[in-house]
């Protein structure tokens, strides 16, 4: 029997949830309300894989993921959420949990995204598949009479694109599921690397010179 903690804020959610998975006679399915009871719960029981919904108002999955993870390296995490895959995607992938299933998956899709986990694979949607392509963000710069490579990360870039859709430094927070400290540090970085002082200079220079995927930003 697989040993299953499934997190999330919405009772009958998870509920429903572990009664979908427990029917499979696979996994024995924990419930935990809150995030914040994770780690009291992993001192007295082993668990296999982690279910980890994405939004939760004490702590998001991505917050609760690195956490587990300093405790027990080898985790399988599945991030489990009702909001868009494609918006989230690179964060996920950054955090290093062992995939993602969105909530209005069937419970087969469920069930195969968990026995890919562990067995260290993982199932990408196909739609989100066709929607992926590698992100521009390296340019070259011309000034002072020399070119400069430039590159920017995939969150940099991301926030660059939040940017140029008026979002404040704590709308871009909640969107990333960063703390605002985080998005600040980024800008800090982007303005060096541009050599530019403000976050309109950022993104006409960014745009100038092709760093920024827009096809790829909703």
């Amino acid at each position: 029997m697989i040993n299953i903690l499934l997190v999330d804020d919405h009772v009958s959610v998870a509920e429903g949830t572990k009664a979908l998975l427990e029917q499979t006679n696979k996994f024995s399915v924990s419930i935990c309300f809150s995030p914040n009871d994770v780690l009291q719960k992993m001192k007295a029981t082993k668990y296999d894989l982690f279910l980890f919904d994405l939004y939760m108002p004490e702590l998001n999955g991505i917050e609760l993921s690195k956490i587990v993870f300093e405790k027990n390296p080898e985790a399988r995490i599945i991030i489990y959420t009702g909001y868009d895959l494609n918006t989230h995607f690179n964060l996920i992938v950054e955090s290093g949990v062992s995939g993602f299933i969105s909530k209005t998956a069937s419970n087969k899709q469920l069930v195969r995204a968990i026995e890919c986990a562990l067995n260290d694979e993982v199932i990408i949607p196909l739609q989100l598949f066709h929607s992926l392509r590698k992100s521009k963000g390296i340019g070259v710069i011309e000034g002072n009479d020399r070119k400069i490579n430039v590159s920017l990360t995939e969150r940099e870039q991301e926030i660059l694109i939040c940017v140029s859709k008026g979002l404040t430094n704590k709308e871009i927070s909640e969107k990333l599921i960063v703390s605002q400290r985080l998005v600040e540090y980024d800008l800090t970085s982007i303005f060096q690397k541009l050599k530019v002082k403000s976050r309109t200079e950022a993104l006409m220079k960014a745009s100038k010179y092709q760093l920024l995927d827009f096809v790829n930003a909703d």
